[in-house]
C-alpha cells in the first residue's frame, strides 16, 4: 500500500520557515530593478516622476546594474542608461553621507563598463563621450530627515578645497509615506511601496510580533491590490524580503551601537588616565612624594611618573 503523504498548510506553517531561503535584494529592489517588462514600467514611471518627463517605451531603458558591487550583504543598488545619462538608484535605510564616495566608486566600474563594451580607449587625440552621471538614494529608514538632502564629496575632504574644481553628488530623497507627496503621486508604484512599508512598521510600533505585522501587512496590500498585484503573486518571496530586511537593519544597528560603546569605552579610559597625568604631574611640582608613590597613588607607572618628572626638569632649564 502506498505511503500517504500530508502536505504543510501553507496558512499554518512557520512564517519564517515558509520565507526562509538566501535573500539578497531589498524589496525596493526587488520592485525596480527592471528583470521584466512590469519592473521596467516601475522604474520608468519612477524615472518620469524624478525628472518630469514622460517616456513610455521601456526599451528606452538599458539596465546596466553591476552585480556584487557596493554592498555586504543586501543588494540596494540599481542602475540604467536611458537618453545619455547614466543613472544610479539605490536604496537605504540608514543615514549614509558617505554616499558621494559610494556612487563615485560605483560610477568608476559604470563608465569602465560602458567604454569597454564600445572599446574605447582614452588615451587617444579625440575626446571621449560618456553618459551624465545621475545619483539619486531613495531613502525610507526611520531616522527624520529632510524631503531632500544632498551629500557632497568635498564635504569628505580631509583639506578643506573652495575651488570646487571636483565635486561628486548624491541626493537623497526621503520616500517614507508623507514624505515628498509630490513624487510619490507621480509614482504610484513608490506610493504603494512607502505606504506598504508604513504599514509594517505601525504594526510593530502597536505590538504586532515582526513576522505577524509582515504577514498582516501583505496581506492588506493584497487587499487592496497594491503593486498590480504584485503581493498576491509573490506573497512569501516578499515577506521573506521584509523579514530579511529586518534582519539587515538589526544587525546593522547593532553594529553602530557597539562601535559607540567601544568608543565610550575608549573615551572613558582615556579621559581617567588624562586626569591622573594632570594629577601626577601637580604632584610633582609640589613635591608631594616619591615617583613610586605618585605612581601607586594615581594608578599610572614608575615609568610614566619618571618621564613626566624628567619633562618638567627639562622645562626649567
Amino acid at each position: 500500500m502506498a505511503e500517504t503523504k500530508t502536505l504543510p498548510n501553507l496558512e499554518t506553517t512557520d512564517i519564517e520557515e515558509k520565507a526562509k531561503r538566501d535573500y539578497k535584494d531589498t524589496l525596493f529592489r526587488y520592485i525596480f530593478k527592471g528583470e521584466d517588462d512590469r519592473s521596467k514600467r516601475w522604474l520608468l514611471s519612477l524615472y518620469n516622476a524624478l525628472n518630469d518627463s514622460n517616456y513610455t517605451d521601456i526599451n528606452d531603458l538599458k539596465i546596466t546594474t553591476i552585480q556584487n558591487a557596493l554592498f555586504l550583504t543586501m543588494k540596494d543598488d540599481l542602475s540604467f542608461l536611458i537618453d545619455g545619462e547614466m543613472n544610479l538608484f539605490e536604496h537605504q535605510s540608514t543615514v549614509n553621507p558617505n554616499m558621494p564616495l559610494r556612487g563615485l566608486m560605483y560610477f568608476a566600474r559604470l563608465y569602465q563598463s560602458y567604454l569597454a563594451g564600445r572599446k574605447q580607449m582614452l588615451y587617444g587625440s579625440s575626446q571621449v563621450k560618456i553618459p551624465a552621471p545621475k545619483f539619486v538614494v531613495f531613502y525610507n529608514g526611520t531616522t527624520n530627515q529632510e524631503d531632500i538632502i544632498k551629500y557632497r564629496l568635498s564635504d569628505a575632504f580631509e583639506k578643506p578645497t573652495t575651488e570646487g574644481e571636483f565635486e561628486w553628488t548624491a541626493t537623497v530623497l526621503n520616500v517614507n509615506a508623507n514624505h515628498n507627496p509630490a513624487l510619490q503621486k507621480k509614482c504610484k508604484a513608490l506610493y504603494d511601496y512607502s505606504n506598504f512599508v508604513a504599514n509594517v512598521r505601525k504594526r510593530i510600533a502597536d505590538g504586532q510580533e515582526r513576522d505577524e505585522a509582515v504577514k498582516a501587512a501583505v496581506d492588506d496590500a493584497i487587499n487592496n491590490k497594491l503593486l498590480d498585484g504584485l503581493f498576491e503573486e509573490q506573497k512569501w518571496e516578499i515577506i521573506g524580503l521584509m523579514l530579511a530586511e529586518f534582519d539587515q537593519e538589526i544587525y546593522e544597528k547593532t553594529v553602530r551601537e557597539e562601535g559607540r560603546a567601544e568608543g565610550l569605552a575608549k573615551g572613558l579610559v582615556e579621559g581617567a588616565q588624562q586626569k591622573a597625568i594632570e594629577a601626577a604631574i601637580n604632584l610633582l611640582k609640589m613635591k608631594l612624594g616619591t615617583v613610586e608613590q605618585i605612581a601607586q597613588a594615581q594608578g599610572l607607572t614608575v615609568e610614566k611618573v619618571q618621564e613626566l618628572k624628567t619633562q618638567l626638569e627639562a622645562e626649567k632649564k
